[in-house]
């Protein structure tokens, strides 16, 4: 038995910015209604080096495994942050049916997500990215796709001024500018605050795409009781997202908290005024890494792709 095998470059060849958007709100949509399901994501802990996760998730007639890791330090050895790889398997025999790189997938629906939740949730406006790593990259791809402007900001000025000019979009001069947009999209290593309390102005939205592993934060805990909560599970956020410190501390609730997908069906309400400050806390979902590996596979027969046998 051989089954195909999508390098980085195939998956993004294969899925575009606009049909990874499409696949990732469509996701949310199935996964609120329950008609996708998704285990818990289980973490394996090499800290301060970094981490394992083991990603499961079932729905659309696949199932899918991921084994991705978060090594922050790599880039200074010349060595991608994330890596790993992505099992999708047919749903109702058990067969694997692809492999596919989890760099890839993981940057794809990063950035889809990222840009859903500051449609589903933002003003009208340019949105600045802050960091441009390969999920800061995909963050900016899928926002200017979506008709946005884009500005990019990164504590490196080469790699900002590079990434910026391959994707055909502005370089902040600052990040206090990069801070002031309307739409905010942070994809950092979650060493550092970006976002200290009242660093927010009204009507600004922020998708925070970077802390999301225990001990991570770009926002601070009393930023975050400041404005309107939107997470992409609550289960995930609130225990190794960006809002974990929060429940920790006792600052927010439960109750504090809107799930993306419930907005995306109705059953809840997204900005409930132009003032409103509103934050989106991605831990990332296999549900996600899902519908893009589905997607993916569906262009397998036009795409020249390396078979392995299993």
């Amino acid at each position: 038995m051989s089954v195909p095998f999508f390098s980085g470059n195939a998956v993004m060849e294969a899925v575009s910015p606009h049909e990874a958007y499409d696949a990732v709100r469509d996701a949310f949509v199935a996964h609120a209604r329950g008609e996708w399901t998704m285990p818990p994501k289980v973490y394996v802990t090499n800290y301060p080096a970094g981490d394992f996760r083991a990603m499961p998730a079932l729905g659309g007639g696949h199932a899918l495994l991921k084994w991705v890791t978060s090594f922050p330090g790599n880039p200074a050895r010349g060595l991608p942050t994330v890596s790993g790889l992505v099992v999708l398997s047919d749903a109702e025999t058990g067969l694997v049916e692809a492999l596919l790189d989890a760099g890839a997938v993981t940057a794809l629906r990063t950035g889809a997500a990222a840009a859903l939740a500051a449609e589903t949730l933002g003003r009208a406006g340019a949105a600045a990215v802050i960091g441009a790593g390969v999920n800061g990259r995909a963050s900016a791809r899928s926002l200017k796709a979506q008709g946005r402007d884009v500005m990019l900001w990164d504590v490196d000025p080469e790699r900002r001024r590079s990434v910026a000019a391959e994707l055909g979009v502005g370089v902040a001069s600052s990040e206090a500018e990069a801070v002031g947009a309307e739409v905010i999209v942070t994809v950092t290593p979650g060493r550092e605050i970006l976002l200290p309390e009242g660093s927010l102005r009204a009507g600004q939205h922020v998708s925070l795409m970077g802390a999301d592993g225990p001990g991570k934060a770009e926002i601070a805990v009393g930023e975050i009781q400041r404005v309107r909560i939107f997470c992409d599970e609550w289960e995930q956020a609130s225990h190794g997202g960006e809002l974990a410190a929060a429940v920790e501390a006792g600052a927010i609730t439960r109750a504090d908290v809107t799930e993306l997908g419930a907005v995306l069906t109705g059953e809840a309400e997204g900005r409930a005024s132009d003032d409103e400050i509103t934050i989106f806390d991605s831990t990332g979902l296999a549900i996600q890494d899902l519908a893009i590996a589905i997607a993916a596979y569906e262009r397998a027969g036009e795409l020249e792709l390396t078979q392995i046998d299993l």
